[in-house]
């Protein structure tokens, strides 16, 4: 069968590949389509199979919420440079498994990519079809979910950067929300307030701030209060409720949010960077 140069032009336009690859490809199927995709995909595995020590550390990091902005998802796509990071295609590929994301409800990284990308393949298989296409490792590296009565979506400028935060409240004020989905944005907290923080990370401040104060030659019998004492500004300074407000240092965010609303409050967030 002759293999057109319409033909190679079409499956290109259908995957992205080169057009040698698709040339090969379609010569190898017999000029069957389907065929042909399953080729480039098989390319796609092999080379993501031999780049599996190679780091992804660039990517594109994107957020969006339902249109009742009661649900929103975040995820990071990683590449392995900057230049794939910036490229259109790339960019459209993870803003269109997002939305499959947030369309079909997806809970987990796992869930998310055994979903279908175009009817034909799953996102896991895309993904691997795109290492082929592009010769660089492409990852799902990072996904998360807010559920709220209202959800807020920042991506900070670049697509290295992005969160969704939950808030207790559907009648939050649109400035309000936005103000601290930049705050959290900007001051990374590990938690939402003090009760949210897990053992492990308690335990290990406390190990360090007893270390410390060992170190600077405080009696034995002191070690545990001020050890406990460092814990607080931890909590001060790493739990998003009560880290000072970045527009104005005399409040928290807990004090920001109750002068606004009263007993509004933030349920969740999760926070995606590059790095």
């Amino acid at each position: 069968m002759t293999i057109t140069a319409a033909d190679v032009n079409k499956l290109r336009q259908m995957t992205g590949a080169g057009m040698m690859d698709c040339k090969k490809a379609l010569t190898e199927a017999g000029g069957d389509f389907e065929k042909a995709i399953d080729e480039l995909r098989k390319k796609g595995q092999k080379v993501a199979a031999n780049r599996g020590d190679r780091e992804s550390k660039e990517g594109v990091v994107l957020a969006k919420v339902t249109a009742d902005n009661t649900r929103g998802a975040v995820l990071a796509i990683n590449c392995e440079t900057d230049f794939v990071a910036i490229n259109a295609d790339f960019i459209k590929m993870t803003n269109n498994i997002l939305d499959i994301a947030v369309e079909k409800n997806a809970r987990t990284a796992d869930e998310l990519k055994a979903l279908p990308y175009d009817g034909k393949i799953t996102i896991a298989d895309k993904l691997i079809e795109q290492t082929g296409v592009i010769g660089e490792k492409i990852e799902l590296t990072k996904f998360g979910v807010v559920e709220a009565p209202f959800v807020l979506a920042y991506v900070h400028p670049g697509n290295k950067l992005a969160n969704i935060v939950g808030f207790s409240s559907a009648t939050v004020k649109p400035e309000v929300a936005k103000d601290v989905a930049m705050q959290v944005a900007a001051m990374a907290p590990v938690a939402v307030d003090k009760g949210d923080v897990d053992a492990d990370t308690i335990k290990r401040e406390i190990e360090v701030g007893k270390e410390q104060a060992r170190e600077e030659g405080k009696p034995e019998d002191m070690l545990e209060k001020i050890a406990m004492g460092k814990l607080n500004k931890f909590y001060k300074e790493s739990t998003l409720l009560n880290q000072e407000f970045i527009k104005d240092n005399k409040k928290s965010i807990a004090q920001y949010l109750n002068e606004s609303e009263k007993g509004l409050t933030v349920t969740a967030f999760k926070r995606i960077a590059l790095g």
